[in-house]
């Protein structure tokens, strides 16, 4: 039997004893008494990194799982960062929700006791709660930050926690290394102060969120339509979102939601879901059931924390298609220009590039910016934001992230819109695909269980790129680690290939997944609609079906 290494027992004991979770501390005693030496070198070969997309990992004691002495540390860290960020005199304030996930209350709670005892003014929102909710109620309090723990749509077993600071969006560079750097000079836990008299919310916020929400769709809607009209299909994914989502939509005036029965109350187990993520596939298997018994015309659906917001239309032949992330984006920032609403429009640099060409034909300011939300969110005047994996920001000034629950409304505004005059999503899509060329976009997405398998792909694809893809030759390689069009350097290629019969241009973007162990390659082929809509659609997914082989080959997968 392997010995267990004296600094290695050492460090478990130490983290043992400052552990106040009964349950990780029986774990970890077990894994000590067992003498599981491989398991114990897994939790302590380091901690679980603070970065831009704040923690995220599984359950179980440790410094490289989430627990309560991991979040006990990012807690301090963070305050003694907002400390030190405040003004002479300043008493910093934060406000901290949390989803239903397991622990989920418990690290919310110790983050506001950690804060008060700190000598910050802590908020701690009463329920689990959606994640808008939560970045709305930064700026409704004027609080210096906040933190939401969820792991979005992860898998059961895991656990996050999100920081936003003082402009309700989420944290960038320098911020994140400057925390980190404060959660690594933390000592002991089990020595810092704490206090019970951090304020507990009531239902406040919650209401002045949901009156945000019906005002924006108030704002979206046209004359003359009957919101009622639209009948829709919607599941929470076992999160936290109906309950605001319900209220929102029923006090906008639509129609009540046909909510799914099997998925609608906050679950931490996802029974019905291998993942609980309207984009895995299966995900939306009982909406779409439920769909075709109430002959709905859309199937909505948020993510866990309700941040993400899935949508499918009913064609005219009564089948149910789910538009991607890029379609949705596109058609919300029309409706946005339609209406009137200045500003920025953006989108990461991994979403289509059809919302550009949208924007720029109506004579707008068009933006693109690194992946994720944190980044969208700090474009000052920001009308309009969008990531391809089903993120939406139509309402900037209520918060500066992704909202599942504007999105909801806006969709249903969009739709009702659409049915008085006898049309569909799908059908104003076909007109933006005449007017602008067919947008294309899909995945080849590559799950791994040894991300040493991303970083040795990306290293083959710098080293050795394609010079023909899909039998379209390579014109362009970007390495994005040295920066794109004045972005910031992030780990990333991006290639264009030459147009060809019909193909207008095609763009690939590879990247390592921030958030799960997973490479990305998103994928865009615009063809030409002069031949008709169907033609074009014919030849954007022969070309996008020759990439993924080919790409798959060109990355050593």
């Amino acid at each position: 039997m392997e010995t267990l290494p004296d600094d290695l027992r050492s460090a478990a004991e130490d983290w043992l004893f400052q552990d106040p979770d009964p349950v990780t501390r029986e774990e970890l005693t077990g894994l000590l008494r067992g003498n599981a030496v491989a398991e114990l070198q897994d939790r302590f070969a380091g901690r679980l990194q603070f970065g831009t997309a704040g923690l995220r990992g599984a359950l179980g004691a440790g410094p490289n799982r989430m627990n309560r002495v991991v979040v006990a540390q990012a807690a301090a860290g963070l305050c003694r960062y907002l400390l030190d960020q405040a003004s002479e005199g300043g008493r910093p304030s934060i406000v901290v929700g949390y989803d239903a996930r397991f622990n989920s209350d418990v690290f919310a709670r110790d983050t506001a006791e950690i804060a008060q005892g700190l000598g910050l003014d802590a908020y701690l929102l009463p329920e689990p709660t959606p994640t808008p909710v939560l970045a709305f109620a930064i700026g409704h309090l004027g609080s210096s930050a906040g933190v939401m723990v969820t792991a979005s749509h992860n898998p059961p077993q895991d656990n996050g926690y999100k920081v936003y600071l003082a402009d309700t969006s989420q944290i960038v560079p320098p911020a994140d290394a400057d925390i980190s750097a404060a959660i690594d000079a933390v000592g002991r836990v089990d020595e810092l102060e704490r206090s019970d008299a951090h304020t507990v919310l009531g239902p406040d916020v919650a209401d002045a969120y949901r009156t945000a929400a019906v005002s924006l769709s108030q704002t979206l809607g046209a004359s003359g339509t009957d919101r009622r009209a639209v009948s829709a299909v919607y599941t929470p994914m076992h999160g936290v979102g109906r309950d605001t989502v319900v209220r929102v939509v029923e006090d906008a005036g639509f129609a009540p939601l046909h909510v799914v029965a099997e998925q609608a109350e906050p679950d931490p187990r996802f029974p019905t879901v291998a993942f609980p993520n309207p984009e895995e596939p299966g995900a939306m298997d009982l909406a779409l059931a439920k769909a075709a018994e109430v002959e709905a015309d859309l199937v909505l659906a948020n993510d866990p924390d309700a941040d993400r917001c899935a949508v499918g239309v009913r064609a005219a032949n009564g089948t149910v298609t789910m538009l991607s992330g890029d379609q949705v984006g596109v058609l919300l920032g029309d409706l946005l220009l339609r209406r009137g609403v200045s500003g920025t429009y953006a989108a990461s640099v991994v979403s289509s590039d059809m919302l550009g060409r949208v924007v720029s034909a109506d004579g707008g300011a068009w933006q693109q910016t690194l992946t994720g939300f944190k980044w969208l969110g700090k474009i000052a005047d920001l009308a309009y934001g969008y990531e391809e994996a089903l993120g939406y920001s139509v309402a900037p000034h209520i918060a500066r992230d992704k909202d599942g629950v504007t999105a909801v409304l806006a969709v249903l505004e969009l739709a009702a819109e659409l049915k008085a005059e006898g049309r569909t999503l799908l059908d104003r899509l076909d007109d933006l695909y005449r007017e602008h060329g067919l947008h294309h976009t899909a995945q080849l997405s590559v799950r791994v269980e040894d991300v040493a398998i991303i970083a040795a792909a990306m290293t083959t694809l710098r080293s050795a790129p394609p010079s023909r893809l899909a039998g379209l030759q390579v014109t362009t390689i970007d390495d994005l680690a040295t920066g794109w069009r004045d972005l910031p350097a992030t780990d990333g290629i991006r290639l264009e290939l030459a147009p060809g019969d019909g193909i207008d241009g095609v763009r690939i973007i590879c990247r390592p997944s921030g958030t799960e162990p997973k490479l990305k390659c998103y994928l865009e082929v615009v063809a030409s609609t002069d031949g008709g809509l169907d033609a074009a659609r014919e030849r954007a997914e022969g070309v996008t079906a020759a990439l993924r082989d080919d790409l798959a080959v060109a990355l050593g997968l």
